[in-house]
């Protein structure tokens, strides 16, 4: 994994930029110091590191409009940061770049239950927009399973997903509007508290952009009435294979669960060991599918997913019978990713999406793909969904076993592209999956991509050297921009 050369000229004007942003930004608000900056030095891909030239963190739009117009007026590159909780070092510093972290932006705004939505700065944690408003009986759906730390800014950046994504959406299907400054420091606002907005799309543009096009100041979501009713079952199968074809089965029904996810025999054990969730350890696939709604029909809706998983293969069913319960269900789950750490001194947690009816085929591959490497694999997964979340398990005391690890991990992307799948479901591409992007799209795929990056980011300033394997100039591109929030093509002829 290669980043862009570091300007040496941008480094040796470090002393310049401090002195500019601490004009801009409170001194506690301009981190210098070498051991201080480490604690930014990657996110939740712990696997690269780089030391950011200097770390600001600005409390206003107003500060951030002028960050970024500095910035833009100077050539300096920089790099959004959320919680850093990403997974595919989206947030990964540059020596030769600011990193603007938003934790500062930390307070809910406005709760419109009228409107059924709240407005919110983009450093609040997914969970603190549930906490805001469930005393109403409302909550926010999408549910990462980081929730506790990760930002809705961050959410909206990489388009999290979590386990009530199958029946109720991903972010973008949950983000109502946003303001956001683009790099040239001006303040533009998408959608907001109305259904709908005119013209283009740029809201869904924006949402899953990853940081390249612009920096997210405020956000407004869309916020759900808590279900009447929500029953959780555990069923449990003797291979990883029935498991998936009961999830095949259960879709294909017609029956779409509030949540459905699976987990296999490491990230059981594991799993049970850390909360004690009441998890069977004598099956090699856990399967968790929770029906919400009235209770009539959940109580339906319960029987006739019994049905399927017997007649798919389970050995194991259990429902919930009190809201505590179904809790202790989904603690297991939520907990599955640090439980995982018990197995191994490191693991590496992989993203890709593939159509459900696929699940078992590939299950079978990643098996093959385990003995290849000499590699364990624990499979946590949202399996209502086709997103995967292979947790590949080695030790970076060992020689070659990192490598080995990247290079597993690479296999199972590629294996989810050709049955007909994509590189990420939630995570973001960032700089893990970059290098692979070209087994997805062709090489005028990805330049057409960039134009829409450089109708933002003419310069190639915000977070370059992620997504994209190639970084072009937009002058090799045909020039764009954006300007008050509408895209402008001065070098098309008119007519």
């Amino acid at each position: 994994m290669l980043m862009p050369k570091p300007d040496e000229g941008t480094i040796a004007k470090r002393d310049e930029i401090i002195r500019a942003m601490q004009s801009i930004v409170s001194d506690e608000g301009v981190i210098t110091n070498k051991e201080e900056l480490r604690a930014y030095d990657c996110d939740g891909l712990m696997a690269y590191k780089q030391v950011p030239l200097i770390v600001i963190l600005p409390e206003s739009t107003a500060e951030v409009s002028k960050v970024l117009k500095y910035c833009f007026e100077n050539d300096v590159k920089i790099v959004p940061r959320g919680s850093g909780t990403g997974l595919s070092g989206g947030a990964l510093p540059l020596a030769d770049g600011i990193t603007l972290g938003l934790g500062k932006f930390n307070k809910v705004l406005d709760t419109d239950f009228k409107n059924r939505c709240v407005v919110t700065q983009p450093g609040v944690t997914n969970l603190a927009i549930t906490q805001a408003v469930q005393h109403k009986g409302f909550y926010y759906a999408p549910d990462p399973s980081s929730q506790i730390a990760c930002s809705i800014g961050g959410n909206i950046a990489e388009n999290s997903g979590g386990v009530h994504s199958l029946k109720y959406g991903l972010t973008t299907n949950n983000v109502m509007g946003i303001e956001m400054v683009l790099m040239s420091g001006e303040v533009i606002r998408l959608g907001g508290k109305h259904l709908d907005s005119q013209g283009y799309d740029l809201l869904g543009v924006i949402t899953g952009s990853e940081g390249l096009l612009g920096v997210i100041t405020e956000v407004t979501v869309r916020i759900l009435t808590a279900p009447e009713t929500a029953k959780a079952v555990l069923l449990g199968f003797d291979t990883s294979e029935q498991a998936g074809d009961c999830v095949a089965a259960v879709i294909g029904a017609g029956i779409i669960p509030g949540g459905m996810e699976m987990m296999d025999t490491f990230a059981i054990q594991a799993a049970e060991e850390f909360v004690n969730a009441g998890y069977p350890l004598n099956v090699e696939a856990l399967l968790i599918i929770e029906l919400d709604g009235p209770e009539v029909e959940v109580e339906y809706l319960i029987e006739q997913v019994s049905k399927i998983a017997k007649n798919t293969g389970a050995v194991h069913a259990k429902i919930s019978q009190s809201e505590e319960e179904r809790l202790t269900f989904w603690s297991g789950r939520k907990a599955a990713f640090p439980a995982v750490g018990r197995l191994s001194p490191d693991y590496i947690c992989m993203d890709g999406t593939i159509p459900r009816g696929k699940l078992s085929e590939v299950l079978r591959e990643m098996n093959k793909l385990s003995k290849k490497y000499d590699l364990r694999v624990a499979n946590v997964f949202h399996a209502g969904d086709g997103n995967l979340h292979p947790l590949i398990l080695f030790d970076a005391n060992n020689p070659g076993e990192f490598e080995r690890a990247e290079n597993f991990g690479s296999d199972i992307l590629r294996l989810c592209v050709s049955v007909g799948g994509v590189l990420t479901g939630e995570h973001g591409v960032g700089i893990e999956k970059r290098d692979l992007m070209g087994e997805m799209f062709t090489e005028d795929d990805m330049k057409q991509q960039q134009r829409l990056k450089c109708a933002f980011d003419p310069n190639q300033l915000l977070n370059p050297g992620k997504v994209y394997p190639t970084l072009h100039r937009c002058a090799e591109l045909g020039r764009m921009h954006v300007h008050k929030g509408i895209v402008k093509f001065p070098d098309l002829p008119r007519f």
